[in-house]
């Protein structure tokens, strides 16, 4: 009977082992919170030690900035708690340290994640936060992002527009676009070779303007891919600015409904650039400038290229006709 209850007693830890390690299996492919603690103390301690070496230059001793914005504090959790903790380490792994980007190991960027969840005073857990973008994203900073209030008596600004909708285009809008078109035949994270290097001294030297070398010596290639989706994500809503004009003196329609929608779809696909550029993926960024030519062209074939009777159809650039449907 002895040697029976033992081998029953023995099936039975297992069995409950095993119902434990299932719950646990089960919980982990579920949503979290930071709430119920996602990282433990020890993994904080390993993090603080990584970011006084690689962050703290930039974002201050205890994480409330420096040249760099702070990492802790309700500004800083109003900005990342819309997305999962997968952004957060994404941003972190991917662009961090602003010298020399990607240099972080996958566990080093996760442990600087939980000591900045630390320093936010989110709870310690019993598990360490797994250096796994795939259990990362399951996780939400809260149950339910906050509605962002809303400051009473703010007064709207508004400034009149300084140039029509051609030079908004071709000085901001066009430009920006070219660059992320470029990095479908150019890694961002290509070194300038001493031929580049001398083409531009001479295209600087001979006095010309190039949007293509602008900013070569001053940023990496992938700063300006950065740079050049805000630009898109940003000056959209110049398109809808009252009292600007087109090329041909015309009024914009700001207040066409399919013109308000086209701008609305070159503001978020501008955005979705910048996430692209963000993950320092070639290929992501190429597959998001075709949504970038998208949206430009829905625009283009029924407000500038459109045919009319009487007019050469050889020439979809008529100014007459622009910003008319």
């Amino acid at each position: 009977m002895s040697s029976l209850f033992k081998r029953c007693a023995f099936a039975l830890a297992v069995f409950l082992c095993a119902a434990g390690w299932s719950s646990w299996s089960v919980q982990a492919q579920q949503s979290l919170t930071l709430s119920q603690g996602v990282y433990t103390a020890d993994q904080a301690k390993r993090g603080q030690a990584v970011y006084s070496q690689q962050c703290a230059s930039c974002h201050g001793d205890a994480l409330a900035g420096r040249l760099g914005p702070p990492l802790s504090g309700e500004d800083f959790v109003s900005n990342w708690n819309r997305e999962p903790l997968s952004e957060l380490f994404g941003k972190i792994r991917n662009t961090m340290p602003q010298n020399a980007p990607g240099q972080l190991s996958v566990q080093q960027t996760t442990d600087i994640v939980a000591y900045i969840l630390q320093v936010g005073k989110f709870p310690v857990g019993r598990a360490e936060l797994r250096a796994d973008e795939a259990a990362l994203k399951q996780i939400a900073w809260s149950a339910g992002a906050p509605a962002q209030p809303k400051p009473a008596g703010t007064a709207v600004v508004s400034f009149p527009p300084a140039g029509n909708l051609a030079q908004v285009m071709r000085g901001i809008l066009f430009p920006s676009s070219n660059i992320i078109f470029t990095v479908q035949t150019h890694d961002p994270n290509e070194k300038r070779t001493e031929a580049d290097k001398a083409a531009t001294d001479k295209a600087t030297s001979e006095g010309g303007f190039n949007w293509a070398i602008w900013g070569n010596n001053l940023y990496s290639g992938w700063e300006l891919v950065d740079y050049a989706a805000v630009a898109l994500a940003e000056s959209a809503p110049l398109m809808l600015t009252p009292g600007r004009r087109c090329e041909n003196g015309k009024p914009v329609p700001v207040n066409d409904p399919e013109w308000v929608k086209y701008t609305n779809e070159l503001a978020e696909v501008g955005r979705a650039a910048y996430k692209a550029s963000q993950s320092r993926n070639q290929e992501a960024v190429s597959d998001i400038s075709n949504a970038v030519a998208d949206a430009c062209l829905n625009c283009h074939q029924v407000y500038r290229d459109r045919r009319r009777p009487g007019v050469d159809a050889i020439d979809p650039s008529n100014r007459a006709y622009r910003c008319m449907k």
